[in-house]
């Protein structure tokens, strides 16, 4: 792989790293303020809706700019948002400042990498990309523990507090620390990004109006979708992407209520989760060519088929081997898809273009499985039966994908042989 592209690897895994454990802060934050359990899947939310409402902006403005300097200049917004929590700004408003940030990382991120490799090494550059993702995941879980764990908040030093108030600045309590910790991660991120050299595409310059903007996004977001592969593995990934959303947060409500776990414990069975994830996308990234990237469809049916056999266990030692094989069957799933779907968005539009299509879908789904998710925890509706009803969901929808696929790879085969009168 180019110089450029373990640069770039580098500076995705420190933001993402400081994402994660971001999240498991602010959770943190949440519970110190006594708000309900259902405020938990809302930061998620808020971080999610900056993907879909400037979906159409965003793909444009990540063509216009060098895109390791546009990411350098996201990973300022969320030290942004950072900073507003520790000026008292609420959690879930603070992190949709972030989320904003994230949204116009992404279309950057991999379209950039889509520039520095060809289509021959896309889907080893993606098998790259998901580990470090799913490695800043593991980390970043990690840390979020570290950071909200007794020993992190029991030592209470008076440092950092009395450093902020002498500011003007709230602060945040016993997580002051912890949000520190974050801002200097953000800003190794963006010190990386700055690092990374221009990958010298260039794309012509785009209208500027909102409106025609998003006529132009719209009109391509349809074309992705009619598009054979393109419809298909958009399809996949926009369903695993709202379910591995939804079971970050069902994974830490079950580890609580089943598992009797506290939050910097049950943080850590995610880790699982991406240790899993990163052998699966390790495996995909070496042994699926982009050419069969539509046989691993059939994980995505398995994926969902284990969900309710995790629901079901309540035991550690049985937890933790499950989850890393969904973690996985997941990786397998998403590493080829993801690599068909970036492939078929640049050959029919541009890198930052492709991506934010992409972006908007998954997201999309990610709002909507996370508001479903945060209703039911509001009705008390127990977690158990909440994951079963996700991953029958899940397993349905994916088999009725490839049922769709193949009767459309009869009918073809059918009217090639057809004889012609």
């Amino acid at each position: 792989m180019p110089t450029g592209f373990l640069l770039l690897i580098s500076a995705q895994f420190a933001s993402a790293l400081a994402d994660n454990a971001l999240l498991i802060v602010t959770i943190a934050l949440l519970q110190q303020q006594q708000l309900p359990g259902w405020w938990a899947p809302l930061l998620k939310f808020g971080f999610t809706v900056s993907y879909v409402v400037f979906a159409p902006f965003v793909g444009p403005l990540a063509d216009a700019f060098p895109k390791a300097r546009l990411m350098a200049c996201m990973n300022g917004v969320k030290v942004i948002g950072v900073t507003a929590l520790l000026f008292g700004l609420h959690p879930v408003a603070a992190f949709a400042v972030v989320g904003f940030g994230a949204a116009a990382y992404a279309p950057a991120k991999y379209g950039l990498v889509t520039e520095l490799v060809g289509p021959g090494r896309l889907v080893a550059a993606n098998g790259w990309l998901e580990v470090s993702v799913v490695c800043a995941v593991l980390l970043g879980t990690v840390l979020g523990g570290a950071l909200v764990s007794p020993w992190m908040l029991d030592r209470s030093p008076p440092g950092a507090g009395q450093w902020l108030a002498s500011l003007g600045i709230p602060g945040a309590g016993v997580l002051n620390d912890s949000l520190l910790v974050l801002l200097a991660v953000y800003a190794v991120a963006a010190l990386l990004n700055m690092r990374v050299p221009d990958s010298g595409v260039r794309y012509a310059a785009s209208r500027v109006h909102p409106i025609l903007l998003a006529r132009e996004f719209l009109q391509a977001n349809r074309t992705l979708w009619r598009d054979r592969d393109g419809g298909l593995s958009l399809a996949v990934t926009t369903i695993f992407w709202g379910v591995g959303a939804t079971l970050q947060f069902a994974v830490l409500r079950w580890a609580a209520d089943v598992l009797r776990l506290p939050l910097n414990q049950a943080a850590y069975l995610q880790a699982a989760v991406a240790v899993g994830v990163i052998a699966g996308a390790s495996a995909a990234a070496r042994w699926v060519p982009l050419a069969n990237a539509k046989r691993v469809l059939v994980a995505g049916v398995a994926l969902g088929l284990m969900m309710p056999l995790i629901a079901s266990t309540t035991e550690l030692a049985w937890a933790v081997p499950w989850l890393a094989l969904v973690g996985a069957v997941g990786g397998i799933l998403v590493v080829p898809l993801n690599a068909l779907l970036q492939h078929r968005g640049y050959t029919l539009f541009s890198a930052g273009r492709s991506i934010a299509i992409q972006g908007f879908n998954e997201n999309a789904s990610v709002l909507g499985m996370l508001a479903i998710y945060a209703a039911l925890i509001a009705l008390d509706v127990p977690i158990v039966v909440v994951m079963w009803g996700f991953g029958l969901s899940i397993a349905a929808a994916i088999a009725l994908l490839i049922h769709s696929d193949r009767a459309r790879d009869r009918r073809e085969s059918t009217a090639a042989s057809a004889p012609v009168v």
